[in-house]
């Protein structure tokens, strides 16, 4: 029997991406599709909104400011109303709700100019993203069984992929106007929340016996689970330098505004390539900790190269080769450790309570990327200030180890769940 195991690894190994897509449920493959179409949508619209809103409607610097602000302070704010929504009501149906709230949300940003509709727009968006960001994992780790690691490393492939596509079709429609990137970007998620609506199954939602309080006393009394989470501030708050530090200076080495676009195509190339083969292959070495703390090391050292070659002179695109190359390396890291740190966190708690973790962890993730952005921020522009332009690379590359050690320290404290047990998928279980 054994032999007959081993004989087989190799075809397991060789599985294509899609031959995995296909292994799991139809749920699952939904939800792969719909934050596909979820961060298509999002990056259609949000990075370019700024710029409609002080250009286009004339709006102060501040009032920009307040408008995007509303927008982050009602998701990340409300992440742990959207997990407890999940863990009390079913995920699936606060995924349709979130849905359908974003579509209303991007619509206003389409047809309303005025103050008041653009705030009603920009709390819709956001409490949109905070009801259907927790739903998405916990629905996707409930189906998932005892692959969740595959299943998150598929989730971040598609991630990726609509990261990239988003802001392409977003620069391409607004050859046209805004209204019409904003209403393509509505129209996504209305197809999106109709298409949930008819497919996505059912699951009935067994709710934690105690109040909703309870329930977050319970998670945020997890002392084990808080330490891990003020750990993974790290990851997050380096994967944000995606969408600042790096496309900043990818621009700045090679004087090009389309360089910050390179950084997404290398990103969704190797995620393409590389993640599920990567989480693959490195799960079944077990030893998740371990793992985690490779990709925040790995992470870390993205930022090295920049740092080198800050200061230089341009010279075309090749002068972003540095920054490329950092942009690879922080890409890898995530594809090592992200998947093992979604796998752990529904198992720090009771099953009944895997939205409210998912919550928690993205109302301090989501604190931690505000934070980090603010000192990566300031780093910038002290760096310009004493020509010193080395100081946030370095910054974000003291980063990594710390939070790779912070892990290490965790798992020989034994705060981090060990190995799972064998699990069936929920659309698998026979009905009880």
């Amino acid at each position: 029997m054994k032999r007959r195991t081993d004989a087989t690894r190799p075809a397991v190994r060789s599985r294509g991406t899609w031959q995995e897509i296909r292994r799991f449920p139809l749920a699952v493959r939904l939800l792969l599709v719909n934050q596909l179409g979820v961060n298509t949508g999002f990056y259609l619209l949000v990075p370019y909104l700024a710029t409609h809103l002080g250009q286009n409607l004339g709006l102060s610097a501040a009032v920009v400011g307040v408008v995007l602000g509303v927008r982050n302070l009602s998701q990340q704010g409300l992440f742990l109303i959207g997990g407890s929504a999940a863990d009390r009501l079913g995920a699936r149906g606060v995924i349709i709700a979130g849905c359908a709230l974003r579509t209303a949300g991007f619509a206003l940003f389409a047809l309303g100019d005025d103050l008041a509709v653009l705030l009603a727009a920009s709390v819709l968006s956001g409490v949109a993203g905070a009801l259907f960001n927790p739903a998405v994992r916990t629905y996707l780790a409930q189906e998932a069984g005892e692959r969740k690691a595959e299943a998150f490393a598929l989730f971040n492939v598609f991630a990726t992929t609509g990261a990239l596509i988003g802001p392409l079709l977003g620069s391409a429609l607004l050859l046209v106007d805004f209204r019409t990137s904003a209403l393509t970007a509505a129209g996504i998620f209305a197809v999106l929340t109709v298409a949930q609506a008819l497919v996505l199954p059912a699951r009935k939602a067994t709710p934690s016996d105690g109040t909703v309080l309870g329930d977050w006393r319970e998670v945020v009394g997890n002392r084990a689970f808080l330490a891990f989470a003020c750990v993974m501030t790290g990851m997050f708050t380096l994967e944000s330098q995606l969408y600042l530090l790096l496309p900043e200076g990818a621009r700045r080495a090679t004087g090009w505004d389309g360089a910050a676009g390179l950084v997404f195509l290398v990103g969704t190339l190797a995620n393409l390539a590389l993640q599920l083969r990567i989480t693959r292959a490195l799960k079944a070495r077990g030893g998740r900790a371990g793992w985690i703390a490779a990709g925040l090391a790995l992470m870390g050292l993205a930022f090295v190269p920049p740092a080198l070659a800050s200061g230089g002179t341009s010279d075309g695109v090749l002068a972003a080769v540095p920054v490329l190359l950092g942009a690879l390396l922080l890409y890898l890291g995530l594809m090592v450790a992200s998947p093992f740190v979604m796998e752990l966190i529904p198992r720090f708690g009771r099953p009944e309570l895997t939205g409210t973790c998912f919550g928690v962890f993205y109302v301090v993730s989501g604190v931690a990327a505000a934070v980090g952005n603010t000192a990566v921020g300031w780093a910038m522009d002290t760096g310009d200030h004493r020509d010193a332009a080395w100081l946030p690379w370095v910054c974000c590359a003291l980063i990594g180890p710390a939070a790779a050690a912070g892990t290490v320290w965790l798992s020989r404290r034994g705060a981090l769940p060990g190995r799972p047990a064998p699990a069936v998928p929920a659309a698998e279980r026979s009905p009880a």
